[in-house]
């Protein structure tokens, strides 16, 4: 039996608590994975890595929402069916989704090597300052639309910010949320739709990520530490959710915006 190493799983641990956390609030989960990697001598995490984590995040949040999930699906389904209008607002809400997912799913697949080849600490401290400005810029806005108010073209523009979120340090979350505030949603709407719109690209990029995570040469050497990080990233994810929902509540995002240009300011000071 091979000896475990048990510094390799705390630093898997680190890892998988800062996805956890990083995950669902504005500050780019993505380039604070590398950031954490960097700084405990990991080095780049590879692709199989990235879909380990996203699953525990994904299946977090996914049990955060699956009463609006197993809602928006079956009443989805029972409009098709009936047409009564009493599922419609449920029906176009999904709608929308399936059309918010479309820039981020059809980029990730056409640009995914260009992105990933051109990532570095300054190229994450940059795109924090950018995700800072924007935070700051909608700090103050309270918007009106609630569920059954949007259309097609807001679905279609916090999908473009989702797909600008693509880059390492633009956060998934903050892109998402700042467009749908953009657009004049509501906080709990725009927190909503943002993390609709999280699910069904996760979810294709697993599927599409499996044959490569089963390829993975190292995994049978690293299946404990993987089990830490998937584990650690699953509960930290729940819990970082459900304290990000209440600061969308408090409508305390500028404090986001201070943390991304002091991190970003030390990624160019240190890096």
């Amino acid at each position: 039996m091979e000896n475990i190493d048990i510094m390799l799983i705390v630093k898997h641990i680190i890892i998988g608590l800062v996805q956890g956390f990083t995950e669902p609030i504005p500050v780019s989960s993505s380039g604070h994975v590398m950031i954490a990697s960097e700084m405990l001598g990991l080095g780049e995490q590879g692709f199989t890595f990235a879909i380990l984590t996203n699953t525990a995040s994904l299946l977090a949040i996914m049990y955060i929402y699956r009463e609006d999930i197993v809602r928006l699906i079956s009443h989805f389904f029972l409009y098709l069916k009936t047409r009564e209008k009493r599922y419609n607002a449920d029906f176009r809400f999904a709608l929308y989704i399936v059309i918010g997912s479309i820039p981020a799913g059809v980029l990730g697949v056409l640009l995914s090597d260009v992105i990933a080849d051109n990532v570095s600490m300054t190229t994450i401290a940059l795109m924090l300052f950018v995700t800072g400005t924007a935070l700051w810029l909608i700090r103050n806005m309270r918007g009106k639309k609630k569920d059954a108010d949007l259309r097609a073209k807001d679905a279609i523009i916090v999908g473009l910010g989702q797909a600008v979120a693509l880059t390492p340090g633009i956060s998934r979350s903050g892109a998402t949320i700042i467009s749908a505030i953009a657009v004049g949603m509501k906080q709990d709407t725009a927190l909503r739709f943002s993390f609709m719109l999280y699910i069904p690209v996760s979810l294709g990029g697993v599927v599409l990520g499996i044959t490569d995570f089963l390829d993975e040469p190292n995994k049978g050497a690293l299946a404990l530490p993987y089990a830490a990080t998937f584990l650690a990233t699953l509960i930290m994810t729940y819990f970082a959710m459900r304290w990000f929902m209440g600061i969308m509540k408090s409508g305390k995002l500028s404090y986001f915006t201070y943390y991304c240009f002091i991190v970003g300011t030390l990624l160019l000071l240190f890096y």
